[in-house]
């Protein structure tokens, strides 16, 4: 007896090769390659819960640890790069330029894939003036080319009673104010080439950090302003790597789903009999694995190979397509190219929804393959594909 699960009339489901799908998410993770923040400040300043509330991750605990010298060191995982540059101490016999100096060029030799796209310069809101050891410090990023956001930690923000506007604190604005045209004690003009000043507190109520769920403050335009100062090149690194903005990742997953969409169209140019359509799998199973890579989701690690073959079964292929074809009209006993394009399109835009679920953590990773019947497509989402005429748009 085969232990192959059967459809409601009997047929037997066919098995689906989970290849696809891990070849496509090497590759995907490949194309989009890895973003890389430097992160400079001092010890207490607030790096760490930064980068927590920015990407979800604490920045000591990326991934893999380089130590790379003292004062300088690397974290890293698929998606993003830190490098975590100490500040200045006191006592050093080299000046806070050149120790800068030699760091940066230490990372200079590194891969290209771990050189640095932007720079953090983070400094504590209390502070009110820099120290020239950080002027001297962001001239020297600057001089190497890399631009710098002078970012304001741990602000203190108030809300109004009655219109809900939240507002920084007012030392904190005079501070954003001088930093923005900063004299010296004499009123002359101060050289200090930051591409922004961002004021953010990376905590919610009660002091709790984020966790990369964006209730801190100024976080949004912090991750704006990243990505607007990042090289064309990896800026979809940034947008996979970042946790706040969701939309950026829906635009760039509804991108993937069209191209899914018209590969599918392509592949039922000549109408595919519904017991042949398991070929579109392969279509569908690597569009969900560019989605989840998008989504920073490790599906192909955190997934068995049984799992993987499983949820490729429920959603891609003769099954798929052997419920829907029974439904919808005219499309008689064959899949053709827009009934195999809609029901692509409606099923990358389930996928979206559910990725988005378990990124959010709306939705357990280890329980993707039972909460998939809550987003998988419907005869209405095909049909509705179908009658726009969108379904190859996504």
């Amino acid at each position: 007896m085969s232990g192959a699960p059967e459809q409601a009339d009997g047929e037997e489901r066919p098995e689906v090769d989970e290849r696809p799908f891990i070849e496509a998410s090497s590759q995907a993770r490949q194309r989009y390659g890895r973003f890389n923040l430097a992160i400079v400040g001092g010890t207490g300043v607030g790096k760490s819960s930064l980068v927590n509330a920015v990407f979800g991750r604490d920045h000591a605990k990326v991934g893999k640890g380089l130590p790379v010298t003292s004062g300088v060191n690397y974290y890293h995982d698929d998606s993003l790069g830190i490098w975590d540059f100490e500040g200045f101490e006191i006592g050093s016999s080299r000046s806070p330029a050149e120790t800068l100096r030699a760091h940066l060029r230490t990372v200079s030799e590194r891969p290209a894939d771990e050189q640095i796209a932007v720079v953090w310069y983070c400094v504590a809101a209390h502070a009110d003036r820099l120290t020239l050891p950080d002027i001297e410090m962001i001239r020297e990023l600057d001089a190497s080319g890399l631009p710098v956001i002078l970012v304001l930690t741990k602000v203190n923000w108030t809300k109004h009673p009655v219109t809900g506007r939240v507002r920084a604190s007012k030392d904190a604005e005079e501070f954003r104010d001088w930093l923005e045209h900063p004299v010296d004690a004499e009123g002359a003009p101060i050289h200090l080439p930051i591409r922004r000043v961002i004021l953010t507190s990376a905590h919610g109520a009660h002091g709790k950090g984020t966790q990369g769920k964006g209730t801190g403050h100024g976080l949004g335009e912090l991750v704006a302003e990243t990505l607007a100062l990042s090289p064309e090149d990896e800026k979809e690194a940034f947008r996979i790597a970042q946790r706040l903005n969701l939309p950026w990742k829906r635009e760039m997953a509804r991108r993937v789903v069209a191209a899914a969409s018209a590969a599918a169209a392509a592949a039922a140019a000549v109408p595919i009999p519904v017991a042949d359509a398991a070929t579109l799998a392969p279509i569908q199973l690597s569009m969900m694995a560019r989605i989840s890579v998008i989504y920073d989701l490790e599906l192909r690690t955190m997934l068995s190979t049984s799992a993987l073959a499983q949820l490729g079964a429920q959603m891609a292929g003769r099954a798929l397509a052997h419920s829907f074809v029974k439904l919808i009209p005219m499309a008689g006993s064959a899949v053709n190219a827009a009934v195999a394009s809609a029901i692509t399109a409606a099923t990358g835009e389930g996928w979206i929804r559910l990725c988005e679920q378990v990124h959010t953590g709306k939705v357990d990773l280890a329980r993707v393959s039972d909460a998939w019947g809550d987003f998988s497509p419907t005869i209405v989402s095909v049909v509705t594909k179908l009658a726009t005429g969108k379904a190859a748009k996504g």
